[in-house]
């Protein structure tokens, strides 16, 4: 048996079907290209069915990719299969997964099918997509909750029909890892044609154990995983990505299997994906949180500078990060700063990097200490200045006998426009000026402060999310000032409304902005 694991990533499906994550086809092009340059063998890149945008998402990230086999998911229906199929039609290589629910509750109360029924539409289903490629991968959904021998004969079916890759989802979460294990050695030597199908998990973390029924999985046959970035997904969200190949990568000792995975990529597609979605990552998420190679007790920092591996499992330097922490200030030189960016990741032209130099100043008079996010929040604002309206200035009145009022300065294609207004408090203020100049009737959806590294004087980094007339945008803004960082994720979010509405007027998006009524809740 092959020691290498498939690793399968559904970031931009059943991660974006996190509440509150969905991601624009920009956003899904960038992601997909991270990924396929971290080394991920497959990319879920979409449900393309689903909505017009789902099917404009999965056809630019296949297109785009170089590497990694591009698949889009299918219900076992004609309309979905064939909608795959032509989404992905333009990739090297690329996979149809269909599915269909094989439990008994999902049987007779979602599907209201009987087995007859259900066993008729797999062979159906899976031969139609084996007719438009000879990658296809099928998922008995709920398959956890399962009749054994019933999910053995639904397994042997869609293998003798065309699938090449079982995959075996703990759709709700409910498994352990002894349970989970047992189940997939089972299916190992209770189906016939098993040999001809290469075993994949989709483990869910409604109890937290994702990672460990999709390792106990790995011990007892299965070598494809699916997974996600910092394990955003559906409820309570996926086994992540990172955790999975950074365990198989510390212990080889009893874990001695190999992925293709560039674990230097890591913590940058990490910061990616959760800038994106605007999920904040937390501080102690294993692997990619900002304190999972920080140590503050005396004990502990006596024993790190004696010898790192006495409180350090992994290097920071394995995913992406440095040794150790750098603190910048007012006194560093423009040569350390170009060669800390470049430890982070970042190729910046020498003309930017004047811009970013003089804006780490200015940050650095305001700071004691500069830590890496800082720099990383630096290289993100300047990037999203490029924009039809920019921020220049802010003053804000408040207090707990006093109206709340903002005066506001923005720049819309070179011209300076001013506006002030009252309002119940200082952000409600600041938003309603910026609207005085800046007509929309956008509703606020999301409005979220996280602080970018610790202490009084730390960055805020605000992300906001818009929605008008079915459009859905995300903006984000970082400040030391809380308010002006809420300013900027504002008028960050007002740049990308306006983009999608010339993208409507222009006929480049010519769909219907409601989504079809389909159950996207699936695997």
């Amino acid at each position: 048996m092959s020691d290498k694991i498939i690793i399968f990533d559904t970031t931009l499906r059943d991660g974006e079907q996190s509440a509150g994550a969905s991601m624009s086809v920009e956003e899904k092009i960038e992601i997909g290209k991270a990924l396929d340059e971290m080394g991920v063998d497959v990319i879920e890149a979409g449900f393309p069915f689903a909505s017009k945008g789902d099917f404009e998402a999965v056809e630019k990230v296949a297109s785009n990719s170089k590497n990694s086999i591009v698949c889009g998911l299918a219900r076992a229906q004609r309309t979905d299969i064939e909608a795959a199929r032509n989404a992905l039609k333009k990739a090297k290589r690329f996979r149809i997964h269909t599915f269909i629910s094989t439990s008994d509750l999902h049987m007779k109360y979602k599907l209201r099918m009987n087995k007859v029924e259900v066993k008729d539409c797999i062979k159906r289903s899976v031969s139609m997509a084996r007719n438009f490629t000879d990658d296809v991968e099928w998922s008995p959904e709920d398959a956890s909750r399962s009749d054994r021998d019933f999910l053995y004969k639904t397994i042997e079916i869609a293998i003798n029909y065309g699938a090449r890759t079982i995959n075996i989802p703990d759709t709700v979460g409910y498994s352990i890892p002894d349970e989970f294990g047992n189940l997939i050695k089972k299916i190992k030597s209770n189906v016939i044609n098993i040999d001809k199908a290469i075993i994949s998990v989709h483990c869910h973390n409604d109890l937290g154990l994702a990672v460990s029924n999709s390792l106990s999985a790995i011990v007892n046959g299965a070598r494809q995983v699916e997974c996600t970035i910092n394990g955003i997904g559906e409820r309570a969200g996926n086994a992540a990505l990172e955790e999975i190949v950074m365990c198989l990568k510390t212990r080889k000792d009893l874990l001695p299997y190999k992925t293709g995975i560039k674990t230097k990529n890591i913590s940058k597609i990490s910061h990616l994906v959760s800038k994106t979605t605007g999920f904040f990552v937390q501080p102690n998420k294993a692997i990619v949180g900002k304190n999972a190679f920080a140590h503050e007790s005396g004990i502990h920092q006596d024993g790190m500078l004696k010898h790192s591996n006495t409180y350090e499992i992994m290097t920071p330097e394995s995913i992406g990060l440095s040794s150790s922490e750098l603190v910048l200030g007012k006194h560093s030189g423009r040569h350390a700063f170009k060669v800390k960016l470049e430890e982070l990741g970042f190729k910046i032209k020498e003309k930017e990097l004047d811009k970013l130099f003089k804006k780490f100043k200015d940050l650095a008079d305001k700071k004691k200490q500069l830590f890496e996010e800082d720099l990383i929040a630096l290289v993100d604002d300047e990037s999203s200045t490029n924009s039809k309206i920019k921020f220049i200035d802010l003053k804000v009145k408040c207090g707990s006998n006093l109206n709340a009022n903002a005066e506001i300065q923005i720049e819309i294609d070179g011209k300076l426009k001013k506006s002030m207004s009252d309002g119940q408090g200082p952000i409600d203020s600041i938003f309603k000026s910026i609207q005085k100049i800046v007509a929309n009737s956008a509703q606020l959806i999301l409005f979220q402060v996280n602080s970018i590294t610790k202490g009084v004087d730390a960055q805020a980094e605000v992300n906001v999310r818009l929605q008008e007339s079915g459009i859905s945008v995300q903006g984000q803004g970082k400040d030391i000032d809380t308010m002006v960082a809420s300013a900027k994720a504002y008028i960050n979010a007002l740049n990308k409304l306006i983009n999608k509405r010339e993208k409507h007027k222009s006929g480049s998006m010519k769909f219907s902005s409601k989504i079809q009524p389909i159950d996207k809740h699936v695997i």
